[in-house]
């Protein structure tokens, strides 16, 4: 990069309101560990009613995803560093939380998953990489590109939005700052306005946390919409993990009224799904008369059971 194109990013991350100096922060150098502390969670407090500000468009951004997933398409997350890495983590937790299959919300990293447990600097400027990221799990369409980028500007994301758009894909960008010099214009663009962070120009502070929570929002949101709860409770789990397998038990004991024996035999029978053990048990109805209920039903266990 050249002396001008240093001047021109210079005056790009100057005018961004997560690279101004905070001025409640400035003497954080001088404090006492606990007095640190205090003046970080200051700043962190303010994150929700950031995010808050923001919910008709994390309401959209969540309609969409909803409608893609019933539709067989897939939420795709692209970003790099904090935002890349945030991105990854959401789509890795909507399987065991959800029932989700793994395929169908994926999250992309400049720079690949090596960039996950170690940054590789200058990996957010490829632009190549992300159409390269894109093209290489088969984009269609039918999915649903969420770009994330603290800074707005990050040209790997920036990149993906706008090979997305070509492909016909429905888009949506979440960041830190306002968006009046992008070129791309998603359909669905969140701001979330966190202000300077506790330490200049750290997006992975109160940036990561908004993200953090409007994604953790898009994709829980989506999965309510599609039926994967009843109420508020995880219902359409599968045991496939220790963890997963006592979680699964313990809500058909609440859900049911069942004692720990019930509840471990009618899992086996249902072939390790929350959902269709419910149905069963209710209904006094064998697996596959469950499965197909749930199936004529969508998915949703309350249209099966009231």
């Amino acid at each position: 990069m050249n002396d001008r194109n240093h001047q021109k990013l210079i005056e790009e991350l100057t005018a961004l309101g997560t690279e101004q100096v905070n001025p409640d922060t400035t003497d954080i150098d001088t404090l006492s560990p606990l007095e640190i502390c205090t003046k970080i969670n200051r700043e962190d407090h303010k994150v929700a009613e950031v995010v808050s500000r923001a919910l008709p468009e994390i309401a959209k951004a969540a309609e969409i995803a909803a409608n893609t997933w019933k539709s067989g398409g897939r939420i795709i997350y692209i970003g790099a560093g904090t935002s890349g890495r945030l991105g990854v983590l959401d789509a890795a937790e909507c399987p065991p939380t959800f029932g989700i299959d793994p395929s169908r919300t994926v999250g992309l990293i400049s720079g690949g998953y090596d960039t996950l447990i170690l940054s590789k600097e200058g990996a957010e400027d490829h632009t190549d990489w992300a159409i390269e990221d894109l093209k290489r799990i088969g984009l269609t369409a039918n999915d649903f590109v969420v770009g994330i980028a603290a800074s707005v500007r990050t040209p790997y994301t920036q990149a993906g939005i706008a090979y997305a758009q070509k492909t016909g894909c429905k888009t949506a960008l979440v960041v830190c700052n306002d968006a009046n010099s992008i070129k791309t214009q998603p359909d669905v663009m969140i701001i979330l306005r966190v202000g300077p962070e506790a330490i200049t120009g750290s997006t992975r502070m109160k940036s990561g946390t908004a993200q953090k929570m409007t994604l953790n929002m898009i994709t829980t949101t989506a999965a309510v919409l599609t039926g994967r709860t009843y109420g508020n409770m995880m219902v359409d789990l599968m045991a496939r993990s220790e963890k997963l397998h006592a979680r699964s038990r313990k809500i058909l004991m609440e859900f049911l009224k069942i004692d720990y024996e019930t509840a471990d035999e009618l899992l086996r029978q249902s072939g390790g799904s929350v959902k269709t053990a419910i149905v069963m048990k209710r209904l006094a109805i064998s697996r596959d008369e469950a499965k197909k209920r749930l199936h004529d039903a969508d998915g949703f266990l309350r249209r099966v059971i009231g």
